[in-house]
């Protein structure tokens, strides 16, 4: 299985759907899906029955799942780039391909 190039905590931007152009933080990566659950974008709404552990109910917003092809590493000026990988003293980093600074390590 390939590395991941999207990881739990970088700074993303939605690139299509009712979310475009939106940026957010990753809460959650699913590889085996290819999924991605990102801060504020996707935002899912159940309607919630009052019950004994929630005794006022209401309507209930969570993030939800969407595709990781949907979602592209945000650069520091905040516009999407892609990821390549290249290694910096033995250690093997993700590269922003646009500006060619180094997103970890």
């Amino acid at each position: 299985m390939a590395a991941a190039k999207i990881k739990k905590g970088d700074s993303v931007v939605v690139l299509s759907g009712k979310d475009k152009g939106r940026t957010g933080t990753v809460l959650q990566v699913m590889p085996k899906d290819a999924k991605v659950v990102v801060e504020g974008v996707n935002v899912a709404t159940k309607h919630r029955k009052p019950t004994q552990q929630n005794p006022q109910g209401g309507i209930e917003r969570t993030p939800a799942p969407m595709a990781i092809s949907k979602v592209a590493v945000a650069d520091k000026d905040g516009k999407p780039t892609r990821v390549r990988f290249e290694t910096k003293d033995g250690k093997k980093v993700r590269v922003a391909v646009k500006s060619g600074e180094t997103i970890d390590g």
